[in-house]
């Protein structure tokens, strides 16, 4: 018989076949398909004794406040923007993430954007579905360059800016990156060199690439001051969170020719509806942004393997919790402040 309730707002996947592979019998999940938590009825919040969240919603102050037995929260995926932490934390309700999954498929997925790029794929793929003939011919592409050589800036160090570097150095580029807070020598582990700030590190890079969570401290990191600080010519990579990038200040970048080219796979707006001026121009073929531009759908995460291990490390996490007392990954310190 289930020993506790474990809501689950905002399933992709109603069946939780993967979920309830692990835990058995022990947990009853309570699961909707919503993305306003005002869909979910107040007294499933307040009797429910775990939560598992998706990114699809969002867990403000006003939903935490209805928790009333939750012993913790679950965000299954990595980015945990959508979860008040610090309404978390005044209620005593630890916050939880799954760091380690996706990690390979992200970092594949950012070459496959710079590769897709640089070898002009996009480009030589119209022209020859228009004509077979005239279309036939390798110059006069955009973006296309030789890579080796280049300088590959990473802003942000952890596992998958560390996967990414790996994978770009493979490729005989030189890696720099900036990340304050991974400790001192951790670039003589790697290999790599690190630059003490992100100016620098904009001003050297032919290709810069995010690999930072969104928090107020980066909401908004690259803006017009950053995007003009970048070196002439080259190109910008997010598979990170979209709300790092303030993408009208790309799209000017992009537009007057200083940042050649951009792969993005998050946007600040997710479906990006009204369309940003970018993307609007990206999807009218605008002759000027021809080749320069690759979008994805917030999937770099996504494969069947990497899904089957975040979807198993979630439950995992719930129940080491909730029957051994073991709290892993833990995203708002602090919150057994009030017990202490």
């Amino acid at each position: 018989m289930p020993q506790f309730k474990v809501l689950v707002p905002d399933a992709h996947l109603r069946d939780l076949d993967v979920e309830r592979s692990v835990s058995g019998d022990k947990l009853d999940y309570i699961v909707f398909d919503e993305t306003d938590p005002a869909a979910i009825p107040d007294k499933v919040w307040r009797e429910c004794d775990a939560v598992l969240v998706w990114h699809r919603m969002k867990l403000t102050a006003d939903v935490i406040a209805k928790l009333d037995r939750c012993r913790l929260i679950v965000r299954v995926g990595v980015g945990f923007d959508n979860v008040d932490g610090a309404a978390c934390r005044a209620r005593g309700i630890p916050l939880s993430n799954v760091p380690n999954y996706g990690t390979t498929e992200v970092a594949d997925h950012a070459l496959a954007m710079l590769l897709y790029l640089v070898r002009g794929l996009g480009t030589y793929e119209a022209r020859l579905k228009t004509d077979l003939v005239a279309g036939f011919l390798a110059e006069d592409v955009p973006v296309v360059r030789r890579i080796r050589g280049s300088t590959f800036g990473a802003i942000g160090m952890g596992r998958i800016g560390t996967a990414i570097a790996r994978r770009a150095a493979a490729f005989d580029m030189t890696v720099i990156y900036h990340d304050p807070y991974v400790p001192e020598g951790h670039d003589l582990g790697l290999g790599l060199e690190r630059v003490r700030t992100q100016e620098e590190l904009l001003a050297r890079s032919d290709v810069v690439s995010l690999h930072v969570p969104l928090s107020d401290a980066t909401r908004a990191m690259m803006g017009t001051k950053q995007f003009a600080a970048m070196k002439p010519n080259s190109i910008f990579l997010n598979i990170a969170r979209g709300g790092l990038v303030d993408i009208e200040a790309l799209h000017a970048a992009m537009k007057s020719g200083h940042v050649a080219a951009a792969g993005l796979d998050v946007l600040p707006k997710e479906p990006p509806v009204p369309a940003p001026a970018l993307i609007e121009n990206w999807r009218n073929n605008a002759p000027w942004l021809a080749g320069r531009l690759v979008v994805s759908p917030h999937a770099a995460f996504y494969s069947e393997a990497g899904y089957t291990d975040m979807r198993t490390f979630s439950a995992e996490i719930l129940l080491d919790y909730l029957f051994n007392g073991r709290l892993r990954n833990n995203v708002n310190p602090g919150w057994d402040s009030k017990a202490a």
